[in-house]
């Protein structure tokens, strides 16, 4: 018996050094992986810090022009009304010409008549002589305010033809600036799925296969026994465990986004399909799943995650994942839904 301990401890002895080189190993890799993590995710925060100054220049920019084409349709609308009023003023200038143009050959022929009775009529053709010049004069006057007016309205139309030009020209760049920005807005969009994706992998290596955690979509799924007692929203130490890992991989993360992404974690509670009826604290489901969802909030802002990065949602019934009328249904129902989103 004491030469069968012996070479147990011996075995023992031979094992250690092992598994020490082994561990050793392992540790000095996780250290060189996180040495380059950190050295990629430097330079992606200096390329997203450039990109947001960008989308900056582009707002302003997108600013300027609105202001410029609304500057530009006010003076379009100023130079229609004038040609509008220089046009109603030509056509009556001409109507006055023609007028004056009857009334003076009317006078005209009036003094024709007239020759064969020279004698009698020779005051009244004297007279008839006088008017006949005023109304050249008048007729000339208006001729040089037609032509003046033509004129004015032939610098209006090449002012508004300018003006649409212009109008034309601004149009274009806003159009050109509106698909910038929405290349960049869509460069921001996949910047936040990217940080989703790392945040959904690293809940994955963190929490590992449970039966209890599942995917859906693009949330994440917990039954509700991980966290809470039937009818409570008290939550239990292995729902705060879970949790843990939960706060460790936001805090990172929070770390990681740039703060011009408006980023959230948006926590929904779930219930079954079956009403409360002998719970003092909760008279519906509504107040059961919103309870929760505030209780999972409020301890991870005690573990350090920012308030303004949190939501809680409460969706009684209303929501379900399987529609059965099976215990095994109602436990699938019964869930906290973590989802990484906009604000």
């Amino acid at each position: 018996m004491a030469l069968a301990r012996a070479r147990r401890s011996e075995s023992a002895f031979n094992y250690w050094p092992g598994f020490v080189d082994a561990l050793s190993t392992l540790v000095l890799s996780i250290v060189f992986l996180l040495s380059v993590f950190l050295v990629v995710q430097f330079f992606l925060s200096q390329e997203v810090t450039g990109k947001d100054k960008a989308l900056e220049q582009l707002n302003a920019r997108i600013a300027e022009l609105n202001d410029l084409l609304s500057l530009e349709k006010l003076g379009k609308i100023n130079l229609e009304d004038q040609l509008t009023q220089t046009r109603a003023g030509l056509a009556s200038a001409e109507g006055e010409r023609d007028r004056v143009k009857g009334l003076y050959e009317g006078l005209a022929g009036a003094g024709n008549d007239a020759a064969s009775r020279a004698g009698e009529l020779n005051k009244a053709l004297d007279s008839e002589r006088q008017v006949t010049s005023r109304a050249l004069a008048q007729i000339e006057v208006l001729n040089q305010q037609i032509s003046a007016l033509r004129r004015q309205l032939a610098a209006l139309e090449e002012a508004l033809q300018a003006s649409e030009q212009r109008d034309k020209e601004s149009q274009g760049r806003i159009a050109d600036l509106g698909q910038r920005l929405n290349v960049a807005l869509a460069q921001r969009v996949q910047e936040l799925s990217r940080y989703r994706s790392e945040f959904f992998g690293r809940l994955r290596a963190i929490l590992g296969n449970r039966p209890d955690v599942r995917i859906v979509g693009d949330r994440f799924v917990f039954q509700s026994e991980v966290f809470f007692d039937t009818g409570q929203a008290l939550l239990l130490p292995e729902g705060r465990a879970e949790l843990d890992k939960v706060a460790a991989a936001l805090t990172e993360l929070d770390r990681q986004i740039p703060a011009e992404i408006a980023w959230v974690l948006r926590v929904d509670g779930h219930t079954d399909v079956r009403p409360i009826t002998n719970s003092p604290l909760f008279k519906s489901n509504w107040e059961l799943s919103s309870a929760r969802a505030i209780s999972v909030v409020q301890y991870l802002i005690s573990l350090g995650v920012p308030a303004q990065r949190l939501v809680a949602a409460g969706f009684a019934e209303f929501q379900p994942l399987d529609t059965g009328n099976t215990e095994d249904s109602y436990r699938r129902n019964r869930r906290i839904e973590l989802k990484l989103t906009e604000r």
